[in-house]
């Protein structure tokens, strides 16, 4: 190709003059060897020329081909011979150090771009003109994982999309308030905001997602605290005030009856701490339930403290702990305080409930085949008691706040109603299962499985 458009150049540029002497030499106004002497220099000028334009030409084409490389190449070596193509080759080479430090300016702001997206605390989508997802951040893989879209198919989500799509040079945002069931009850306030122009990645919306739950939680907490603390602290305070008021009439001057009257008292008082406590107790988990939890909990040590605990209240019952630890227990997804929580309840429920006497079993173990509980791997955590047992009617009814099937009974070993409430909170935020189950004269077996660490 070179050596072709060489010859077409020479051509070009000694074609005239070369039949410019030829004419002049038939017709007889120059000499013949003059003529040709002149035809040949002209002709070998030419030639000179072309190959000179063919070479800064080539380098000239190296030149913008660097300049536009997608993948940097070396730069060419050489400097045009004719003046006008090294001026221009000069520029080119202006140009393509201006585009490589706009590019790498383009570049660093991308790159800055996704570093603060990825960073933002609430969970951002971006979706295409086709509503593929075509960037997430860490807040939305973290709090909705693989159930990205299934969030985005929320009816309320879906409308708010579809208007920003449908009109993306109007200013937005959109909004819609969704309400999440699964895998716990989640409120969240969602935004979308159409981009036009187009970001670089082809996104035309983004989702923004504000979990509202936290403030839900805590609008409920206030109404609920009140609702249950009054009316079940009520019975106990008007008890404590007729004791008070008795002490301070009748019995004023009857030291055995103040000293009866002193302990009724003292127990309604640690009563109604228990019931404070449990309260806010539950209260605090349900801030936080739908945050699961991330850590890696090691069942064994944490119920061989648990079971250790209870020794006083295991020798005034006289009653049996047997912890079973299976040898390929693993670490479960958790929180250590809240799992310990756990254990403790569902230990205190045993002795409170069980037989006198009896036996408690406390086992944590792989989840066996064929169960219930999800495949998934997971480790399960069972107490069992030797207690009267619970009528089938109760169980649904079992984690309700302050449900008990034997009022009398649970008020006298001290039960504040709320106990398994508490456990019930705590495994739907460790996103786990629950399951009791119960026989008449035999015993109940409270089931917790926990999905296993990583």
């Amino acid at each position: 190709m070179r050596s072709r458009g060489v010859i077409l150049t020479t051509s070009a540029l000694g074609g005239v003059p070369v039949l410019a002497f030829l004419i002049l030499a038939a017709t007889g106004a120059a000499a013949w060897g003059p003529a040709l002497t002149a035809a040949a220099l002209t002709l070998l000028a030419a030639f000179c020329i072309a190959l000179l334009w063919a070479r800064d030409l080539e380098l000239l084409s190296e030149t913008v081909r660097h300049a536009v490389a997608a993948i940097p190449t070396s730069p060419p070596t050489g400097t045009p011979v004719l003046p006008p193509m090294d001026r221009l080759m000069r520029d080119i080479e202006r140009v393509a150090r201006h585009i490589a430090e706009r590019s790498v300016l383009v570049e660093r702001l991308q790159r800055a771009d996704e570093a603060i997206v990825e960073q933002l605390p609430d969970p951002l989508i971006v979706l295409g003109a086709d509503r593929s997802i075509r960037r997430t951040n860490a807040a939305a893989r973290t709090a909705f994982g693989a159930d990205i879209n299934a969030v985005l198919r929320n009816p309320g989500l879906r409308a708010a999309i579809d208007r920003a799509l449908a009109s993306p040079g109007v200013a937005g945002p959109h909004t819609a308030a969704l309400t999440l069931p699964v895998p716990v009850l989640r409120d969240v306030h969602a935004m979308v905001i159409p981009m036009d122009p187009p970001l670089s990645d082809g996104g035309q919306a983004v989702v923004l997602l504000s979990d509202r739950t936290r403030e839900r939680a805590l609008e409920r907490m206030r109404a609920d605290f009140v609702a249950n603390a009054s009316h079940e602290l009520r019975t106990p305070l008007a008890s404590m005030i007729g004791f008070i008021d008795t002490l301070l009439g009748p019995a004023a001057d009857d030291p055995p009856a103040q000293r009866r009257f002193l302990g009724i008292m003292a127990e309604q008082g640690a009563r109604m701490n228990r019931l404070i406590d449990d309260l806010l107790s539950l209260s605090r988990i349900e801030l936080v339930e739908h945050q699961a939890p991330s850590q890696a909990i090691d069942l064994g040590p944490l119920l061989t403290n648990s079971a250790a605990s209870f020794e006083p209240k295991l020798a005034e019952r006289s009653v049996t702990l047997e912890l079973k630890l299976h040898p390929e227990l693993k670490p479960v997804v958790g929180d250590a305080d809240q799992l310990s929580q756990v254990a403790q309840n569902l230990i205190d429920n045993a002795i409170k409930y069980g037989r006198e006497g009896g036996t408690v079993t406390v086992q944590a173990a792989p989840v066996p085949a064929g169960t219930r509980f999800p495949s998934r791997p997971g480790m399960l955590l069972t107490v069992t008691d030797q207690g009267a047992g619970i009528a089938r009617e109760h169980l649904p009814r079992l984690t309700e706040r302050f449900y008990r099937v034997d009022k009398g009974r649970s008020r006298n070993v001290g039960g504040t109603g709320l106990g398994l409430a508490i456990v019930k909170h705590i495994v739907n935020r460790h996103r786990g299962q629950l399951r009791i189950d119960s026989e008449a004269g035999v015993g109940t077996t409270i089931s917790i499985w926990l999905p296993q660490a990583p």
